[in-house]
């Protein structure tokens, strides 16, 4: 028996195996790597569980304890022809009953966790040996989409933070779009990033396609919405042809093309219609349609959309600053959503996502822009239920989720409730940050989405502490438990919990605090 000796192999199944725990060593514990060595191969694995079959009456340290160890990855002893000599996933060579079982040394997690021999970045420490940094591989993580999952004050804010400084230190020239509904990331990224709002962008109504236009215009009861889309398609497409001198384009103009047309064009086309008709009860449809465009002209909300005088094709320009194209050294779009009702949030995302994407469709195939996407609360854009949400919106990042890889589009999902989100789009992540969950539905998704392999590390998300996280998938050599770098106080995001014990220890509040929100609220300005 080895001094480092911790058990014996009692059993072996699959990719999993038992093993009796040697008397009067320290126990060791869940998630915890260990190394069982033959003569031709070093299995690793890591401890799922700890049990003790028949414990006596009161337990006494003398009862027989087992440990369930799920093997992840091998390094060949004497490698032959054609195999690699250093540590490989999965285990060809499997150990025999009655293997001593060993912690892993710090030496061989060097060796396991070493530096990727791709482009790759730190994000922080591995939880079991604080001196060894948590390499992420570059463009696996963001070649197939990544997913932040965690619930509430588990730490997602600061380690989106940290994860994407950290791309951005090792990779200055970035494309960043970050939806952020709360207003956190401006005081996190500073200088490095540039914050728009519907107050500071204009995305023009031209710019919808079809679909997103009928969200808007048309009634939502589904009888109605039928006949008034008709209407509309017909209209925006007459509307289209009539803007500028669109010459041989005419031929190949949609509904969906986006170039812009008069809200004046599309009026009088409506009434063009309305006056073909010979029956009252039928201007219903076209008048409805009337009403909803004044309304939306007429709403201070939606004066991103409708708010400009002047009609101009800018579409190039506002892609260039959506996408910070050049990057200026400010490589993060930050788009504030904070404020801002929901049918309006809906219908901004909506528009950016699915621009974003078909512009890198119609972009350069072999010389994409690589931009990442990162939409945080994804569970209020592409919830579980097929049948909630803004249809156009779930589209979108759908059609990210499945296509965007092949056209340099990445998809970042933060989320506080997994299971409320698409598992669909959850399941395109091919790289999972888990941080802690003590919701059990949660806990049992975000499984149901990974890899056998890690139900071992999974196991212990309910006792994770803030800023530690189980990260999964592509974009690391192996399933790790991490704990992320710290942040600095000025590079933290906004998304402290308010103190109660201190703002209730005494009565300094007064009426100005209601007159304060009061008048943003009414002018529904987020202005300071």
């Amino acid at each position: 028996m080895s001094t480092n000796t911790i058990g014996y192999v009692t059993s072996i199944s699959g990719d999993s195996l038992s093993a009796s725990v040697a008397p009067d060593v320290d126990l060791p514990t869940i998630g915890e790597m260990i190394r069982i060595q033959s003569e031709t191969a070093i299995a690793f694995g890591l401890i799922s569980d700890m049990e003790i079959p028949k414990p006596s009456h009161p337990p006494s340290p003398d009862d027989v304890k087992v440990m369930s160890i799920d093997l992840l990855g091998e390094k060949l002893i004497n490698p032959g022809k054609g195999e690699l000599p250093g540590f490989q996933r999965g285990v060809s060579r499997f150990p025999v009953l009655g293997a001593e079982v060993e912690p892993v040394q710090t030496e061989e997690l060097a060796e396991i966790y070493a530096r990727p021999d791709k482009p790759c970045f730190t994000v922080g420490a591995l939880s079991q040996e604080q001196k060894l940094p948590a390499y992420i591989m570059t463009d696996a993580l963001l070649g197939k989409h990544f997913a932040i999952l965690g619930t509430t004050g588990s730490g997602k804010s600061c380690s989106l933070t940290v994860i994407l400084k950290s791309i951005l230190d090792s990779h200055p020239c970035g494309h960043i779009i970050l939806i952020d509904p709360h207003n956190e990331y401006s005081a996190a990224f500073k200088d490095k990033a540039e914050s728009l709002s519907p107050e500071s962008l204009r995305l023009p109504y031209w710019l919808l396609n079809f679909e997103e236009s009928v969200e808007i215009f048309c009634s939502k009861e589904p009888a109605a919405r039928n006949i008034e889309a008709g209407i509309l398609k017909d209209a925006i497409l007459t509307a289209k042809l009539n803007w500028g001198d669109q010459g041989e384009d005419a031929n190949t103009l949609t509904v969906d093309t986006p170039v812009p047309y008069k809200l004046s064009d599309l009026v009088h086309r409506i009434d063009e219609m309305m006056g073909q008709l010979g029956k009252p009860e039928q201007l219903a449809p076209f008048q409805r349609l009337k009403n909803r465009l004044e309304n939306l002209r007429g709403d201070r909300r939606y004066a991103f959309m409708f708010g400009n005088v002047a009609l101009r094709d800018n579409m190039s320009y506002i892609l260039s600053q959506l996408m910070r194209i050049p990057n200026d050294g400010k490589p993060v779009s930050i788009f504030d959503l904070s404020g801002v009702p929901s049918e309006v949030v809906d219908v901004m995302v909506s528009l950016l996502c699915r621009t974003m994407f078909d512009l890198a469709v119609w972009g350069h195939r072999h010389d994409p822009i690589p931009i990442l996407v990162v939409c945080e609360e994804a569970h209020r854009y592409v919830p579980y239920d097929k049948n909630s949400g803004f249809a156009p919106t779930r589209k979108a990042l759908e059609q990210i989720a499945k296509e965007g890889r092949k056209y340099g589009v990445s998809l970042g999902l933060i989320t506080q409730r997994p299971s409320e989100l698409s598992e669909t789009i959850l399941s395109q992540c091919n790289t999972m940050f888990s941080l802690r969950m003590s919701n059990e539905r949660d806990q049992m998704f975000v499984q149901r989405t990974l890899p056998q392999s890690s139900s071992s590390l999974l196991k212990s998300l309910p006792s994770l502490r803030n800023q530690e996280a189980i990260v999964v998938g592509e974009g690391v050599n192996f399933p790790t438990r991490i704990r992320f770098h710290e942040l600095s106080a000025n590079e933290l995001p906004e998304s402290n919990t308010a103190s109660f014990a201190n703002n209730w220890a005494e009565d300094r509040f007064d009426a100005n605090h209601i007159n304060y929100a009061l008048k943003r609220w009414r002018t529904q300005s987020r202005e300071s």
